[in-house]
């Protein structure tokens, strides 16, 4: 660059790469900005620069980010610098795109008064297209077709297959389409599909908005999507100054749409472009860094960067083997607590887990040593709606006179018995029991199960079915709790996969699983994960392992209810601002803490046992955006054997353990792996504790019909096939061909 003369107070403050991005002029550009090397205020001076400095006109910059907390604070630090920036258009995608539709959606058709359908509404529309669709269907088809617009994908587009590939699909689609066009209204993934339709078919418009929107910047691109690059390429033509910022090492939201190879391609896509890293690290020290770096640099898909800490090595983050989750939520609290008597503040420190139902296990210990916490990004366990629903039913198998909990789940799911049936329910309950001349068997007053069967005969078909259906599930728990049985108790008992996502074991957690199958609720909540991409199923199955620790009785149940409800009061006393952060690894993404642990780290919990190729690589890149979080300690965790499926069973350590540097850690406990070993080679890579097919190795976790759960302790290939020894509960260690085994010996996660 020339030389422009001394620097203004703003600008002096930045390192010579942030100075070199913010000068930057002419070819396209992307900032490759590491985790904490300061791209906020690269993009925030940049907007000042261009026009305090390079004399251009507020209104002809347009920069777009993703959320309204993020442009707020883009528009506020830009305009404390240059007052005049308040006048440049800075806005979410989204709100970008619904501002252009109401100055120009009269081309489409399009009334400027039009509203924008939330996925409830989109889902309401749906029903009245899928005839006699259960809501569940429709709400997942309206998800679908949202991510089709992610990908901008029409109806009539081939691509449409690789998002749901029935022909039934595509005609929903294309009568939703329709019928919201007729409507007048648009959805969320319109405000950026039918502006970038709108700019390809109007090219007067096209050159208008290009005119107009001469400076073009992008905050977070490496969480764009297809439509987003879509309307991008519309809006820059030949003399638009393009600006992108972004990490292609912190793209971890696929499930929402996000596409890596939009920054990961940008330089092709924008011949010319320029690329300048920020590699300058303000956060972290070294060692957090090595350990982070050491993980993502396994990965092929990224464009590289290496970060240096400019607070200098500090401590080695610290490598803990434990022996189950509730040794890693005590060791998690005795740290707290140790610094605590220093003088830090809990608000220091935060629990980093892969997903949300494994917060139970820390809730649980910090409300017992009265160590204020925070959930951050969901509801705490006990106040999440499906737990809840699945306590009431429980209570309701205890106290059928509760009428609280038969209010919430009578009718959850929808089984008929609408508001009108369930007051007639309530006040029967109230009228009180019937004479011994009525009934043979006395009930107490206010007994709502009693009360709903005096009352069935007298309701309409459908709602004398739903009832019938509800107190069928209710006695059927009393069975299970008086010893009796039920179908598909065996193949749960096994630590299987179950019928509705779930799995039961030992102790109580089978009563818990069975009533939540019986009742509908985990098929319910299922289908709200497939269409949110939430985690339902996994926190009702994370009750059911809590449950396992009690014995399957009515004493049990009403021991584990006693539990819940003393944890639940305690949470409510424990409120606090200066309180431990627990947060899922994605939701960690924008945040710093001054110390950090990150939990769970064993095959199958983090990385998630059915991740491969890009979807592992993009688990490596929350590993890394985990780690990074950490300004002065991190603390990673692995546990020996974890409940899982209602059962405590043995677990391998996580994969990227063996991929962080030798020496970058401090290592406590024993790992209780034979394979352990960081610095091992790639996962990619086969090493001698594998099998020739990489099916089999050492440390893997494994299920045989006979002898249980176990861990392989020897793979070595014969003229068969792998020969495994593995050692199983029992202490007993046997010798296997798998090819000769059937389906009685497999690896943990293959059913």
């Amino acid at each position: 660059m020339p030389d422009r003369g001394p620097l203004s107070g703003y600008l002096s403050v930045l390192n010579p790469e942030q100075l070199e991005a913010v000068r930057h002029e002419g070819a396209p550009l992307l900032i490759l900005a590491g985790a904490g090397s300061g791209k906020t205020r690269v993009i925030t001076t940049k907007i000042a620069y261009l026009i305090r400095e390079r004399g251009v006109e507020p209104e002809s910059i347009l920069a777009v980010t993703f959320t309204n907390k993020a442009a707020r604070e883009m528009a506020e630090r830009a305009a404390a610098m240059e007052p005049r920036a308040e006048r440049a258009v800075l806005r979410t995608f989204h709100s970008f795109g619904s501002w252009f539709l109401r100055r120009n959606g009269a081309l489409l058709g399009l009334d400027s008064k039009f509203v924008i359908y939330d996925d409830d509404d989109s889902t309401t529309l749906l029903g009245s297209i899928m005839e006699d669709a259960p809501r569940a269907q429709a709400a997942k088809a309206a998800h679908a077709i949202a991510r089709a617009k992610d990908y901008f994908l029409s109806p009539d587009d081939p691509g449409l297959s690789v998002i749901d590939h029935r022909e039934e699909f595509r005609t929903w689609y294309r009568q939703y389409e329709e019928k919201l066009r007729a409507i007048g209204n648009v959805d969320f993934g319109d405000l950026i599909k039918r502006p970038t339709e709108l700019l390809r078919e109007h090219p007067e418009v096209r050159a208008r908005f290009r005119q107009r929107f001469r400076v073009v910047l992008v905050d977070e691109y490496q969480d764009s999507n297809v439509a987003q690059f879509e309307l991008l390429k519309e809006l820059c033509g030949p003399e638009t100054y393009l600006c992108v910022v972004g990490d292609d090492d912190q793209s971890i939201y696929r499930f929402r749409g996000a596409e890596v190879r939009n920054i990961l391609d940008f330089p092709d896509r924008f011949p010319g472009t320029t690329v300048i890293r920020l590699e300058r690290n303000y956060r972290s020290t070294s060692f957090i860094l090595q350990v982070a770096g050491s993980v993502v640099d396994r990965n092929q898909g990224r464009l590289g960067k290496t970060l240096t800490a400019e607070r200098g090595s500090g401590k080695k983050p610290t490598l803990a083997f434990l022996r189950d989750q509730d040794e890693e939520a005590s060791f998690c609290a005795e740290l707290v607590e140790r610094s605590a008597t220093s003088g830090v503040r809990y608000s220091d420190w935060a629990i980093l887990y892969r997903t949300n139902a494994q917060s139970l296990g820390f809730e649980t210990e910090f409300l017992h040593r009265r160590i204020p916490y925070r959930v951050v990004g969901s509801l705490k366990f006990y106040e999440r709606e499906e737990v809840k629903d699945a306590l009431a039913l429980l209570a309701f198998s205890l106290n059928p006179r509760d009428e609280v909990a038969f209010r919430r789940v009578a009718n959850k799911p929808a089984r008929g018995i609408g508001a009108a049936t369930l007051e007639r329910i309530v006040a029967e309950a109230a009228r009180g029991a019937p004479s011994p001349d009525e009934l043979e068997d006395a009930v107490l007053p206010g007994d709502l199960a009693a009360a709903a069967r005096r009352l069935s005969p007298s309701l309409s078909s459908k709602a004398r079915a739903g009832v019938g259906e509800f107190l069928r599930v209710v006695e059927t728990g009393a069975a299970l709790l008086s010893g009796g049985s039920s179908a598909g108790a065996g193949a749960a008992k096994k630590g299987r996969s179950a019928e509705g996502g779930l799995s039961a074991g030992e102790g109580l957690s089978e009563f818990v699983v069975r009533v939540a199958i019986d009742s509908g609720l985990s098929d319910y909540h299922r289908a709200q994960d497939e269409i949110a991409g939430t985690q339902r199923v996994a926190n009702l199955q994370e009750l059911a392992n809590a449950a396992s620790l009690y014995p399957a009785s009515v004493e049990g149940l009403v021991e584990f209810l006693e539990h819940i409800e003393l944890d639940r009061a305690s949470a409510a006393e424990e409120a606090s601002e200066d309180s431990v952060t627990l947060i899922t690894l994605h939701n960690t993404k924008g945040l710093e803490f001054r110390r950090v642990v990150m939990t769970g780290l064993e095959q199958g919990v983090f990385p998630r046992e059915d991740k491969k190729d890009d979807e592992l690589e993009e688990e490596r890149r929350l590993f890394y955006v985990g780690a990074t979080r950490a300004m002065d300690e991190l603390y990673l965790c692995s546990c020996a054997q974890r409940r899982l499926y209602g059962r405590t069973m043995p677990t391998e350590p996580s994969l990227f353990l063996r991929e962080i540097d030798e020496g970058a850690v401090r290592v406590v406990g024993r790992s209780p792996s034979a394979s352990m070993g960081l610095s091992a080679p790639p996962a990619h890579a086969r090493g001698a504790g594998a099998s020739a097919d990489g099916l089999w190795r050492v440390g893997g976790r494994v299920f045989h019909d006979d002898y249980g759960y176990g861990q392989i302790l020897s793979v070595r290939e014969s003229g068969e096939g792998p020969v495994v020894v593995a050692r199983f509960e029992s202490g007993r260690d046997f010798r296997f061909l798998p090819r000769y085994q059937s389906n009685s010996f497999m690896r943990i996660g293959d059913e």
